[in-house]
C-alpha cells in the first residue's frame, strides 16, 4: 500500500489553492471549479470544495476543523523557505526550529487553520532517512 493524496476539504477552494500554490511553488490542476490538485511525482495534495461531500455522503468531513494533522512538505531548506513565505501565511505557529529527531522545521496555519509543516533533515541521521 502506497499513501498517494491527502485531501483537504474547504469551504473557500478561490482562497485555499492559490494559498498551497505560492507556498509550495506547485501549479495545481483544477479538474471541476471544486476540486483541484497539487501534485509532485510522489504525493498529491487535492483540495475540495464542500460541495464534493454530497458525493460521499451527508455530514462526513467539517471544514477549517483539524486539530489533529500536520501536512509535512520536505523543502531544500527551511530557513530559505520561511523567507519565501513568511509574508503569505495568516500564522506562523513556530519559526525554523531544529527538532530532536533531527529535522530542522517551520510550522505555520493554512488560512483554514490547517497545520502545516515544511521540514529539512539537518542531522546525518536524518538526512540518510530521506535521501
Amino acid at each position: 500500500m502506497n499513501l498517494k493524496s491527502l485531501r483537504i476539504i474547504t469551504g473557500d477552494i478561490k482562497r485555499l489553492v492559490p494559498f498551497y500554490e505560492s507556498v509550495t511553488g506547485l501549479t495545481a490542476q483544477w479538474f471541476t471549479e471544486d476540486f483541484a490538485e497539487l501534485a509532485n511525482g510522489t504525493a498529491t495534495l487535492a483540495i475540495g470544495s464542500t460541495r464534493t461531500l454530497s458525493l460521499f455522503g451527508e455530514g462526513i468531513a467539517e471544514p477549517a476543523s483539524n486539530k489533529s494533522v500536520i501536512i509535512e512538505f520536505l523543502v531544500d531548506n527551511v530557513d530559505e523557505a520561511y523567507e519565501r513565505i513568511k509574508a503569505l501565511v495568516p500564522v506562523v505557529v513556530q519559526n525554523p526550529t531544529t527538532m530532536p529527531w533531527g529535522n530542522r522545521s517551520l510550522l505555520f496555519r493554512d488560512p483554514d487553520g490547517n497545520l502545516i509543516n515544511f521540514f529539512t533533515p539537518v542531522t546525518l541521521e536524518a538526512i540518510q532517512k530521506f535521501s
